[in-house]
């Protein structure tokens, strides 16, 4: 069993060893099963290694905007225009305004935010932001090798919430069904911030995580499609990048 226990908003996980990624000969039958000619959007996930993870416990859900502004109000030094240069791109939390959230969005995701800004929100509390191999640990569900969060089957828009639900925006968290850790959005919504700086697939050594640099995204967002919300895919993003389909959720 790998499913330990719902603890203070988070599932603890009893880790284990998984094969992460994908096999480079599954490159051209996923391309068949997803109607595209971009081996790229694969290939970065390759080579498929055994990963051992240590136990930990993950959010149930995506940081909201009510749980953000809680740590904007303790940490005035993360609130819109108090983040410097270096660490963000100019649309840091854009979309607030009086240095709030949007009516009618406590419960909806935080986005505009840094690698930066979620990584000091999750350190705040003791936390920290999940590693690649947690998230997709996390995200399997005990599932070997299914390709998404719920199993095999396509996506629908009763599942998740991505481009073929026609919402165009992030929806409150926990609207669709959990995955069988009682993990919710691990597929749509928005795409989460994972601790790794990026390398282009798993052979290749990823650069240090300096302010320049792209971290590791994962899930898939609202705009995505099904390629997207496969547990295995993986895409970056800049560290001071903010904006509107990116969010993120803690660990420890």
């Amino acid at each position: 069993m790998s499913f330990l226990a719902f603890v203070a908003g988070m599932v603890t996980l009893a880790g284990g060893t998984f094969v992460m990624g994908t096999e480079p000969s599954r490159v051209d039958a996923l391309c068949q099963r997803f109607h595209t000619t971009h081996r790229d959007l694969f290939l970065a996930e390759t080579p498929a290694r055994r990963v051992t993870v240590a136990p930990f416990a993950i959010d149930r859900t995506e940081v909201t905007n009510a749980a953000f502004k809680a740590f904007v109000d303790r940490h005035p030094e993360w609130a819109p225009g108090r983040v410097s240069a270096e660490r963000q791109n100019g649309d840091y939390l854009k979309h607030w305004t009086g240095g709030t959230f949007p009516a009618g969005a406590a419960d909806v995701p935080v986005t505009y935010v840094t690698w930066w800004a979620a990584r000091a929100y999750c350190e705040s509390s003791g936390n920290r932001l999940p590693t690649e191999a947690e998230w997709e640990f996390a995200a399997r569900g005990g599932r070997d090798t299914a390709e998404f969060p719920w199993g095999d089957d396509p996506p629908d828009p009763k599942r998740a919430n991505w481009s073929g639900t026609g919402i165009g925006a992030p929806t409150r968290v926990g609207r669709y069904a959990p995955n069988p850790y009682g993990l919710y959005d691990l597929a749509g919504n928005v795409w989460e911030f994972v601790e790794d700086p990026w390398a282009d697939n798993y052979a290749t050594p990823p650069v240090s995580p300096l302010p320049q640099d792209r971290h590791v995204i994962r899930g898939g967002s609202f705009g995505g499609g099904p390629i997207n919300l496969r547990v295995r895919y993986r895409d970056s993003h800049p560290a001071a990048g903010a904006g509107p389909h990116v969010g993120f959720r803690c660990a420890r």
